[in-house]
């Protein structure tokens, strides 16, 4: 494996990179704006449903099964999965229940 030289890396030119909120800024617009908040919105979705997803997957069952467990059915549990719409807090609550899992709210600290 190559070893990096650290000394010949230009830090001023590294600092200069664009970020991925650069990025997101040239794509979504700038935060606070309606468009980079409507993106926001729609990464929360999505992941959300990758979540969701993976949790369903990890205690082996299908969407139909799952639906009937919190009382919807399949094509809720997939629109939600691919972040096309998020469950209501009660929902989602019983989705974790449904999968064995508990909802743990925490302060963020910085």
């Amino acid at each position: 494996m190559n070893k990096i030289d650290r000394t010949k890396i230009n830090m001023d030119k590294v600092r200069n990179y664009p970020t991925v909120n650069d990025a997101l800024d040239k794509e979504y617009g700038l935060v606070g704006t309606a468009s980079r908040e409507k993106f926001t919105e729609q990464a929360q979705a999505f992941f959300t449903g990758q979540l969701i997803e993976d949790a369903r997957k990890n205690a082996h069952l299908t969407q139909d099964e799952l639906a009937k467990r919190v009382g919807s059915n399949k094509s809720y549990i997939s629109r939600i999965e691919n972040g096309k719409t998020e469950p209501k807090v009660s929902t989602f609550y019983r989705i974790a229940s449904a999968l064995g899992l508990s909802v743990d709210l925490n302060p963020i600290h910085s």
